[in-house]
């Protein structure tokens, strides 16, 4: 019997012998969990209820005249910025109050004086129309409405191909029309729309483009034998 009892006691203190002491907490080497990262800032409108008409000129300039309506509603700006579109040179610019009918003052800077005076994400390679507002955007929900007139040169955009001309762009606000030469007509349109007739005979083709993403719009026509 007491064979055994030094045998119990002699497993016992070997089995404590294997058993780690648990280490004592260390305040100084506890680390919290990484914090997340806040979710990006989305960026704040600054326009809205855009509509655009593209007036097609004589397709041997590789011309066609922009009419774009937009509303200012970036609370408290006395500025805006409408972006000149890379690939097209641009003339006969021309900025309204569609409010009062005033012709606004207005001037070409390059993205990075966009940047600086107003417009933080400006594109560096652009250039871009400084629209100076005829008055601050009201802060209680007000806008200012604008008429931007351009004109763009764009043998990519707007060209013969054979007895076809072509225009080929991609158009990324939802409200849009294109106006073709006058003694033209439509003979192909890759996006459901509606074929109208101006009151002075040309031809117009309005769409509303509801996807996410830019319509990439081709239209075709030709001319009408005399």
């Amino acid at each position: 019997m007491r064979r055994m009892l030094l045998f119990a006691a002699a497993l016992a203190l070997g089995c404590a012998a294997h058993v780690a002491p648990r280490p004592a907490a260390n305040p100084e080497r506890a680390t919290a969990p990484a914090p997340s990262p806040p979710p990006p800032a989305r960026a704040e409108r600054t326009e809205s209820d855009e509509y655009t008409r593209y007036e097609l000129l004589d397709p041997e300039t590789a011309q066609f005249h922009i009419l774009y309506e937009v509303t200012a509603i970036a609370p408290g700006a006395q500025v805006f910025f409408n972006p000149i579109r890379k690939g097209s040179e641009a003339s006969g610019e021309r900025v309204t109050d569609r409010m009062s009918g005033e012709a606004l003052r207005f001037e070409v800077v390059p993205g990075e004086e966009a940047r600086r005076t107003g417009l933080p994400r400006a594109d560096l390679d652009s250039d871009y129309i400084r629209i100076h507002l005829p008055r601050p955007v009201p802060r209680d929900g007000g806008q200012v409405r604008l008429l931007i007139e351009k004109t763009y040169k764009d043998s990519k955009s707007w060209f013969r191909e054979g007895d076809t001309v072509v225009f080929l762009r991609s158009l990324g606000i939802k409200r849009n029309s294109v106006v073709l030469p006058a003694g033209y007509e439509l003979t192909g349109c890759n996006v459901p729309s509606q074929v109208l007739s101006e009151p002075d005979g040309r031809i117009k083709i309005a769409f509303w483009n509801a996807g996410p993403d830019a319509a990439p719009l081709k239209l075709t026509a030709r001319k009408l034998a005399p």
